[in-house]
């Protein structure tokens, strides 16, 4: 388990996007992908079944201590599961 901190900009994203936290922590704790980043984050990828089967995906910024969640939000570009 690595040592994560939620950003400001996370948490106002998880209310206006009404993404429950608990969805965010699924995310990172039992990705379905991790993906680096161009941005050099590391992104990591979670299908939410409560969510139809979309992707959320959750940005963490790997090279700060404590590592920081960056943003999060459902992917559109990735496909749903049939």
């Amino acid at each position: 388990m690595i040592d994560i901190e939620i950003s400001t900009h996370t948490k106002e994203m998880l209310i206006e996007r009404n993404i429950p936290e608990e969805w965010m922590w699924r995310a990172i704790n039992a990705p379905d992908q991790v993906d680096p980043g161009a941005d050099n984050n590391t992104h990591y990828i979670k299908s939410i079944a409560e969510h139809g089967g979309r992707f959320l995906r959750v940005v963490v910024n790997p090279h700060v201590y404590p590592n920081r969640v960056v943003t999060v939000f459902f992917d559109r570009r990735l496909r749903r599961k049939q």
